[in-house]
């Protein structure tokens, strides 16, 4: 049964290419029925190496199928369903053939058990991502887009050089643990974290994904950083580093969010802070650690999936997303604040709700391993959240200041979706033992004792007093035309630089050797061609005569006939036919 089945990934390409000859309700069954295919065939496959193929003598393992991938094949195809559904009725081919290729690209990344398959889904990961950006059609969409690829062509680049010098080094394009050791693992390593959007190579995720539309953040937000997440609880689990970059990523971006006005520019970075909580989790190695990276990633997925469709549906129904243009639509969308309410929660960790089941995993494995500055940075963290993404998100998009804007929620679809993500939230929350069977170590944990649940509130609340002290200091919101520099900056302005340099500099080496090297062509070019007339020339006029010529009337002949050849007095017909002869018998002679 399992040799019949195509692969998810494949299962996800290859349904894309009939998207776009399809119409009304038939499209729309098809998209839907392709992320309930894939998972039929993800939950009817045993575990172990499957889909092997052989390519030049090395095996590829389209399928490697354990405890860790299936948990996050699980979430990526219950997520394509949310995202294809919110986007069920928007009229761009483009869009939904980007997105099922970049779902696809995704399991891929996540299911394969060697390096090649892996390069090879994440280059068509990053090339089907960056038309889901480019899809508004803005000026900033296209200029984001192409800082995107670039990017992650180079974090290509990385990934490719580590696997050549990796596979080099043990024969084998196989892959599993492989920890910082060498040149070859610090290139992986490398190549991994950028899509993790490990700070400080970040910058790209708050420059795109708020470029993308309405609906295509919402595909943008689940999947790249969630598999790099996974590849490097994969390879590089228990690495210390990982510790210390997470812990700089759920401090640093709160205060970006915090300043920022565009809303899907604070989820953005609160997307950051979410990460920064999955590689600290990650560099712990140890097994409570472990799950909770993946149960975090598990639950991220959901509530930051369902806080973009709500900010894509106030996109999508007003045309405006800075927090000093809207206000007061829970007036007019009251579903669309509830289930923004709903994400809300969730990123913070409220007792209930998912993140307070999945992100406690990961604060209680530092605090049992008596990392006691980690410790507090995570405690920070998760004060920070609730106050810029927790509060601040859904009080300026629904209550706040009253916009005027009278709009409505949006279609049944978006809704739906919506309310299958909350309810998820919800459900995660309240009952999180089906999410822990899935997880890859046994889970000895219970999140709600009286001692978790009253510190978390009580750090709710001190993120609650920081947000209302801002409100009350008559500087928040900022102001709609401000701008908040990162480490893009510097990258930007030296990319700049060096391009005016190598512009200016090529530009004068290339006027003062211009003429030269042109000259010097010239007249090796000329020399050549004279050369190779003469002597072509030289051969045919001796065969001509010595063919049609006897006695001493030759030698008298040939030197007249030098003479007009030499002298130039002979007609042109004749130098031509000369020619053309020679180049007859360089062809039969060859």
């Amino acid at each position: 049964m399992t040799d019949s089945m195509f692969p998810p990934a494949i299962i996800f390409i290859l349904c894309s290419i009939l998207i776009p000859f399809l119409k009304g309700k038939i499209k729309s069954i098809y998209m839907l029925l392709i992320p309930a295919a894939a998972l039929y065939v993800l939950m009817n496959i045993p575990h172990g190496n499957i889909w092997i193929y052989n390519f030049w003598g090395y095996d590829l393992i389209l399928g490697r199928i354990d405890r860790l991938s299936v948990v996050f094949g699980y979430i990526f195809i219950i997520m394509a369903f949310l995202g294809i559904l919110f986007a069920l009725k928007v009229e761009d081919d483009l869009q939904h053939v980007a997105g099922i290729v970049y779902v696809g690209a995704t399991l891929g990344v996540v299911l394969a058990g060697d390096f090649l398959s892996l390069y090879l889904f994440w280059e068509i990961m990053a090339v089907s991502s960056t038309f889901l950006i480019i899809a508004s059609r803005t000026r900033e969409s296209r200029e984001a887009g192409f800082r995107y690829i670039l990017v992650h062509l180079i974090g290509g680049l990385f990934l490719l050089a580590g696997i050549v010098l990796y596979v080099q080094r043990t024969g084998s394009i196989a892959f599993d643990y492989i920890g910082l050791s060498g040149i070859d693992s610090y290139l992986i390593f490398i190549g991994i974290a950028l899509n993790a959007a490990a700070i400080p190579l970040h910058a790209w995720l708050p420059d795109a994904y708020p470029n993308g539309t309405p609906t295509s953040s919402v595909f943008l937000s689940a999947f790249t950083t969630k598999s790099a997440v996974y590849l490097l609880i994969r390879t590089f689990p228990g690495t210390e580093l990982l510790i210390w970059i997470g812990a700089v990523m759920v401090f640093v971006p709160i205060f970006y969010a915090v300043l920022e006005n565009d809303i899907r520019r604070v989820l953005a970075y609160s997307l950051l802070n979410q990460i920064g909580f999955m590689l600290v989790g990650t560099g712990i190695g140890t097994q409570l650690a472990l799950n909770g990276a993946v149960a975090h990633a598990f639950c991220h997925i959901l509530y930051k999936g369902l806080l973009f469709m709500a900010a894509g549906s106030v996109l999508q129904m007003t045309g405006k997303i800075k927090c000093t243009e809207i206000g007061g639509l829970y007036k007019t969308m009251p579903l669309t604040c509830l289930f923004c309410i709903v994400g809300a929660a969730s990123i913070s960790a409220f007792p209930l709700f998912s993140g307070f089941v999945s992100k406690s995993m990961v604060v209680t494995a530092s605090a049992n391993e008596k990392m006691v500055l980690v410790y507090l940075i995570l405690q920070f963290a998760s004060a920070g959240v609730f106050h810029h993404a927790g509060i601040k998100v859904p009080f300026f998009t629904f209550f706040g200041h009253d916009s005027g804007i009278r709009a409505k929620d949006p279609s049944w679809n978006m809704v739906l979706a919506m309310g299958i993500a909350a309810f998820a939230c919800i459900f995660i929350g309240v009952y999180p033992q089906p999410l822990y069977n899935l997880l890859p170590f046994a889970v000895d944990y219970v999140p709600y004792t009286g001692a978790h649940v009253v510190g978390q509130l009580q750090l709710l609340m001190f993120g609650a007093l920081a947000f209302t002290l801002l409100i009350l200091s008559g500087y928040y919101p900022p102001e709609i035309k401000s701008i908040n520099l990162d480490v893009d900056w510097f990258y930007r302005k030296l990319g700049r630089g060096a391009y005016i340099v190598l512009d200016i500099g090529l530009n004068s080496l290339n006027r003062v050797t211009e003429g030269v090297l042109i000259r010097s062509v010239k007249g090796v070019a000329s020399f050549l061609s004279r050369a190779a007339v003469n002597s072509a020339l030289f051969f045919s006029v001796n065969i001509w005569l010595l063919l049609g010529y006897r006695g001493e009337r030759l030698e008298i002949k040939k030197k007249r006939l030098y003479n007009d050849i030499f002298e130039g007095t002979m007609p042109v017909g004749i130098g031509a036919a000369v020619a053309i002869s020679f180049i007859l018998l360089m062809f039969a002679l060859t």
